[in-house]
């Protein structure tokens, strides 16, 4: 009998609590050692659906504030980039779905403002969300270069959900 596959939200909604960690000895050569925290696709989805209008993020700004909270070294960079993912697609599953009042993910950007590939529809599609949101994009050389004009202006602090 075929597994019936998981849709995004089956996948944001895990039921797991965030938790903190050795840095693994593999990746102690890159991130150094001590506590690292590993997030939660929910705790992720929260944070962006709290997201004020005309405001934006960076997934650091994610990392480095829960960070703080949870009183880690760091946030792992691998997990967040993997929940922001899943949190972008839930988000367009519910839109798919009729559901207005979605987790507003393209206004978490990478760093330096840059936008993210990895988005559903490519950076085409976060561009012209962005721009919908009255947000200038400046695009580059190639689609890993786009950013967003003054960035910087509209970061919102962080407040934890």
């Amino acid at each position: 009998m075929p597994v019936k596959k998981k849709s995004w939200r089956e996948k944001l909604y895990t039921g797991r609590k965030p938790k903190l960690v050795e840095v693994p000895k593999k990746w102690i050569k890159t991130l150094g050692r001590g506590k690292m925290l590993i997030l939660t696709p929910e705790l992720v989805y929260s944070y962006v659906k709290a997201l004020p209008d005309g405001k934006l993020s960076t997934i650091n700004n994610i990392r480095d504030g829960y960070a703080g909270i949870y009183k880690a070294d760091f946030t792992c960079p691998v997990s967040t980039g993997i929940f922001m993912w899943i949190c972008a697609n839930c988000a367009e599953e519910e839109k798919a779905h009729g559901v207005k009042n979605v987790a507003p993910y393209w206004r978490v950007l990478k760093e330096g403002g840059k936008l993210n590939t990895k988005y559903p529809g490519g950076v085409k599609h976060h561009a012209a969300l962005l721009e919908k949101d009255g947000f200038t994009v400046v695009k580059g050389k190639t689609e890993f270069s786009w950013t967003v004009k003054d960035f910087e202006k509209h970061l919102a602090a962080f407040k934890p959900v």
